[in-house]
């Protein structure tokens, strides 16, 4: 069993543009236990009137790194300057990798925007490592229909696999290094595993719930659980309607340099991806 290594909450709530009220669980000191992720943003539900001018981000470039949103509730609309572009709906997930440099823009769908509604969700960054920095930038649209699910014993809920492995089932993400991301939903008195690979930096974060773990340690809503690197599994049982993100993966061992949205491994290369950024090299997206 993996041991928890400490229980983080989140920081005080903010927003991101004018259509993402975000609590931030992951900081740069974290960067040693997390790996591969830099930043989760956990996207709090939020009830938005309805109106004609769509909320959100408006362009801004990334570069080193990849971003992942996984959408509960509500419709966002994405593009980017790599050509990728959709929309994604509740269950949805958009893999967008920044690689060699992107610059994308994000808002709420426009017929979600006209009738309004609640907007849940959550976005990553993954870092790639410094031999895929440069890669092509690319655009992943994952549909909730193409996302497998394991069902827990007695109907009692299931685990999404977005991306990685468990009992043989595999996720529809293609990444560079070793990741699971799974979206575990369960009623009350549930109990199931959730298996890892070995050395692998896990967490386990509690979106809505109260569970124990390793049949010792509680957790409640709204906290992060970071676990040591021993061991594979974690047993879960729910005292309620519960819903976790477990994220694990290999982690990356090389210097991490970031400057707002660019992630590289020297301060070098951060002046360089500014000065690409700021000759265009980017692409264009109005």
């Amino acid at each position: 069993m993996k041991k928890i290594k400490y229980i983080r909450k989140a920081a005080q709530p903010h927003m991101v543009g004018d259509g993402f009220k975000v609590r931030t669980f992951i900081s740069s000191a974290m960067w040693k236990d997390m790996s591969p992720f830099l930043m989760l943003d956990y996207i709090e539900p939020v009830n938005y009137l309805p109106t004609e001018h769509p909320r959100g981000v408006d362009v801004h470039p990334h570069k080193g790194f990849e971003t992942v949103s996984i959408l509960w509730e509500g419709a966002l609309a994405h593009e980017d300057s790599s050509g990728g572009k959709g929309k994604l709906f509740a269950g949805d997930v958009q893999w967008m990798t920044a690689g060699a440099g992107i610059l994308h823009k994000e808002f709420h769908e426009e017929e979600f925007s006209r009738k309004g509604g609640v907007l849940h969700g959550a976005q990553l960054w993954v870092n790639l490592p410094a031999k895929d920095k440069s890669t092509a930038p690319a655009y992943q649209d994952i549909r909730s229909a193409t996302i497998p699910e394991i069902k827990l014993e007695d109907e009692k809920g299931k685990i999404r696999i977005i991306a990685g492995e468990m009992n043989g089932v595999k996720g529809p993400a293609n990444t560079f290094t070793r990741i699971n991301i799974f979206d575990a939903h369960a009623t009350a008195d549930a109990s199931f595993d959730l298996h890892v690979v070995d050395g692998d930096h896990t967490t386990l974060l509690v979106l809505k719930g109260t569970i124990h773990i390793n049949d010792h340690q509680t957790a409640r809503e709204g906290e992060m659980l970071v676990f040591e690197d021993a061991g594979s599994s974690i047993h879960i049982q729910t005292n309620n309607e519960t819903h976790l993100l477990l994220l694990s993966g290999e982690p990356i061992t090389e210097p991490v340099a970031a400057y707002g949205p660019f992630v590289m491994n020297t301060q070098q290369e951060i002046m360089q991806a500014i000065d690409d950024y700021n000759a265009g090299k980017f692409g264009v997206l109005n």
